[in-house]
């Protein structure tokens, strides 16, 4: 199963400050925050699934290109089976956002007080936060509501 997660990072006055998380509405891990994301449909590619799965779960579509974080394929990282996910990133202006489609709730919280997340979603945060702070990013522009 191929699935892709967003990270997207709020940002206020030039400092990076917040993560956008869904509460996970269905098993596993229900109720549990987690990265926007699930599974591509056969008719799109990596980064289309992202997009829509932001858009479904947050009620918010990018407007400009997403960078790819890297792909995530422990054995073990989804109960369900045999899952290999790619994320993407964007850093965006903070704006409201709301749960929809399997997600229960959408909200943006503090880098410095994230919860528990579902899957090996903490491991993929690290590696787009490590990417953005050796300035290996590109501005991904901002979302439309």
């Amino acid at each position: 199963m191929l699935t892709a997660d967003c990270v997207v990072f709020g940002t206020r006055g030039g400092v990076r400050h917040s993560l956008l998380l869904v509460r996970r509405g269905g098993e596993p891990y229900k109720g549990m925050w987690a990265l926007p994301g699930g599974f591509m449909e056969m008719d799109e590619t990596l980064e289309c699934c992202a997009r829509r799965e932001l858009r479904e779960e947050t009620g918010c579509s990018l407007s400009a290109p997403m960078e790819e974080v890297g792909s995530f394929s422990r054995v073990d990282r989804d109960p369900r089976g045999r899952t290999v996910t790619v994320a993407f990133m964007a850093e965006v202006g903070e704006m409201p956002v709301a749960g929809g489609d399997d997600a229960r709730e959408a909200r943006w919280f503090p880098l410095e007080g994230l919860p528990p997340l579902a899957f090996d979603h903490d491991e993929i945060v690290q590696r787009a936060l490590q990417r953005l702070c050796r300035g290996t990013h590109v501005q991904a522009g901002a979302i439309n509501n």
